[in-house]
């Protein structure tokens, strides 16, 4: 394992990391960009009712801007169980090290990346995005609030998406 172990966060893992953390850094990922693109049957959704997720998409040419956790010394071990618990629960997600910057310079770090092979992967328009976003609801609670969550807590600090702030308004007027 590797030590430190740092944690690559771009959705709610920014708001809601679920370990400890002993630092903090924006961090950028290149050649992948957040979406909605991972119906949720558990977390956000259902089976009968999926919702969607966030996930890191692969994409030539973009980046995106998130939050890397330095996980506490002495909890390496515990935290990967418990991302793997939380992130691994239907296997969508595949766990991958991946190298990220950081205004201290380069570190690799855990991140969460959708698998495009995976049934709950999925490409929608945002206004499809919007009206599933609206109605969803899972075991973690409304789909729109882990929306308005995440979109909340980038703009406190300072990330800039368009997209995440065009869905968080269009939601809002369906709801």
């Amino acid at each position: 394992m590797q030590e430190p172990l740092w944690v690559f966060g771009y959705g709610s893992l920014i708001w809601d990391p679920g370990f400890p953390v002993a630092e903090r850094r924006i961090a950028r990922l290149d050649g992948w960009h957040r979406s909605f693109c991972m119906r949720s049957i558990h977390h956000r959704g259902t089976s009968e009712n999926p919702g969607l997720v966030l996930a890191l998409d692969r994409a030539e040419g973009e980046s995106c801007t998130g939050v890397a956790f330095r996980v506490a010394p002495g909890h390496e071990a515990s935290t990967l169980f418990a991302l793997r618990e939380r992130e691994l629960v239907s296997s969508a997600y595949l766990e991958m090290t991946l190298p990220i910057t950081t205004e201290s310079g380069a570190l690799d770090a855990v991140a969460y990346v959708i698998d495009p092979d995976h049934v709950q992967y999925c490409h929608l328009d945002h206004e499809e995005q919007a009206r599933i976003i609206a109605q969803a609801c899972g075991g973690r609670g409304r789909n729109c609030d882990y929306l308005w969550s995440t979109a909340a807590h980038l703009a406190e600090l300072g990330i800039r998406d368009p997209d995440l702030d065009w869905l968080a308004e269009r939601v809002r007027a369906l709801t």
